[in-house]
């Protein structure tokens, strides 16, 4: 057992039950929340701008544009639910309502921001939002109870937002031409959803796990994904990518 996750054992009974609870918790917890929080809810909203934005132009036909237009209204619906919480601890959300997404503090989408093609979208939903998916798993456990209670219908949807990137990269795998289309798509998405986790080196990642509110520092976190999600790339006939290739945070 690791120096981290000896602290995560160590906090399993760190319970925080509410608002009120949470702002008799030391400040360097509050912040951890405040921060952690304020960057979940607003990737969400950004996720609804993404799929209304970049994926629906993208969709082939009528029923991926229906499904585009769903996956954006629970998108909408994770980010009022992240802002209810923050609500209650007196952090107000409302603004990024009006901002341009590149005036966004904490969640930047370049790489999706760069996507061209159904495929392109199709991989980001599998890996991309499997990564994120992976970290809301972490949250699911929360010491903070809101938290751990606001994820659980968000863990729901993220599963079939997943699901169906899987089954757009499996249906372009059918072919020759297209199984070469995806493996040249993954060598793109792969860095990017590996820096999805963040920087090995950050110093606000231990404290997440010695107060019980994640349970892996980003480079176990990405060690642990890396494992999880090969052996389902794999199966499409992919090869993964070397994990330190075309990374900006090792």
């Amino acid at each position: 057992m690791t120096e981290q996750t000896a602290h995560a054992a160590a906090q399993e009974r760190l319970i925080v039950p509410d608002a009120t609870a949470f702002r008799a918790m030391p400040d360097e917890y509050q912040e951890l929340v405040i921060h952690q929080l304020r960057a979940h809810t607003e990737g969400e909203l950004t996720g609804a701008d993404d799929y209304i934005q970049i994926f629906y132009p993208l969709a082939p036909n009528a029923y991926e544009r229906k499904v585009c237009c769903e996956r954006a209204a629970e998108e909408m619906d994770h980010y009022i639910r992240g802002k209810l919480v923050l609500d209650e601890i007196g952090i107000d959300t409302a603004y990024m309502l009006q901002q341009h997404i590149d005036q966004r503090e904490f969640y930047r989408t370049e790489g999706v921001r760069r996507i061209e093609n159904w495929l392109g979208r199709g991989m980001f939903s599998f890996i991309g939002e499997a990564a994120v998916l992976a970290q809301i798993h972490e949250m699911s456990k929360s010491s903070y109870k809101p938290i751990a209670d606001m994820c659980t219908s968000v863990i729901i949807d993220e599963h079939n937002h997943v699901a169906q990137g899987y089954r757009i990269v499996w249906e372009i795998c059918q072919t020759e031409e297209g199984l070469a289309d995806a493996q040249k798509m993954l060598e793109k998405a792969w860095p990017i959803t590996l820096d999805l986790f963040g920087s090995s080196e950050s110093k606000r990642s231990p404290l997440y796990v010695k107060w019980g509110l994640r349970q892996y520092t980003n480079e176990e976190a990405r060690a642990r994904f890396i494992k999880q999600i090969t052996p389902r790339v794999e199966v499409l006939g992919l090869k993964v990518p070397e994990d330190a290739a075309n990374r900006k945070f090792l």
